[in-house]
């Protein structure tokens, strides 16, 4: 079975995964990234509190967050094929999992957002500073390396969701893993995807805690 042909298909099969993750990563904190800077604006301690505001978010991220992957893939099906068109193959993977990844993102940017020194908000606050330019100038730039750790471990989760895919026709590795592995008791082949999504969420984490390392100013 380890002829060109069963080389290529996994050579195809770590791109798509790597073009997947990065790409419902990206689209993801599209949804995620200003989900999480309202949670944290609204809060009852934010910049500009909004209690309805922040409960309909809040209970968004939650329910989303509470159905499980495999489940949400599913459910998505009919969404999924009215957007790509079809609801198998790389494509259609990203769309259950940017909704995945969405409030999952928003927890995590504002969890991020929280650790900032509340003194360094109202300094800003009384040298006149506008909310907007708190946000951007005070709350994004002195989360940045927590936001960047939590980008870090995003996209390491987003990997593992990309391997669930294949389980109900996703691309990647994970179908290779699902179609070979499982479905024709290779093990030889499921040991190889194993392996290579390994060394996948290795790189992942490595660049983005070095990223995170070199822009910490604490150190």
């Amino acid at each position: 079975m380890w002829n060109e042909q069963m080389f290529k298909l996994i050579a195809t099969g770590v791109w798509e995964t790597i073009y997947i993750t990065l790409l419902s990563t990206l689209f993801g904190y599209v949804i995620g990234l200003p989900m999480g800077v309202a949670l944290k604006v609204t809060d009852k301690n934010g910049l500009k509190p909004n209690a309805v505001v922040y409960k309909v978010l809040d209970v968004i991220a939650n329910i989303v967050r509470s159905i499980p992957f495999l489940i949400l893939l599913i459910l998505m099906i009919p969404i999924t094929r009215a957007i790509v068109g079809k609801s198998y193959g790389s494509a259609a993977t990203i769309v259950p999992l940017v909704v995945a990844a969405g409030p999952f993102i928003a927890r995590m940017v504002e969890s991020s957002l929280n650790e900032v020194d509340p003194g360094v908000i109202e300094a800003a606050e009384a040298m006149g500073a506008s909310k907007v330019r708190i946000v951007m100038k005070v709350l994004l730039v002195e989360a940045r390396t927590s936001l960047i750790t939590g980008a870090t471990i995003a996209t390491g989760t987003i990997l593992g969701y990309s391997a669930m895919a294949g389980t109900v026709g996703g691309g990647g590795l994970g179908a290779i893993a699902i179609r070979y592995g499982y479905n024709r008791y290779q093990f030889d082949v499921m040991m190889v995807t194993v392996v290579l999504l390994v060394l996948l969420f290795q790189l992942f984490q490595t660049i983005g805690m070095t990223l995170a390392g070199r822009l910490d100013k604490r150190k």
